[in-house]
């Protein structure tokens, strides 16, 4: 459905709006992978206790 709408509103030929749909998806993997899981992982998951206590 997004990608119809999204066929559909990119300008011009179809190997331009193909190159188009692959660039949008790979800025939208790197915003993931660089902003927002980053985000995630210091917010809202509990920092990892990495000291071994000995008794």
């Amino acid at each position: 459905m997004i990608v119809s709408l999204l066929w559909r509103l990119l300008p011009g030929p179809v190997w331009f709006r193909l190159l188009l749909m692959l660039a949008l998806a790979a800025a939208a993997v790197w915003a993931l992978f660089d902003i927002v899981f980053p985000w995630i992982a210091s917010d809202l998951l509990p920092s990892p206790d990495g000291s071994i206590e000995s008794s």
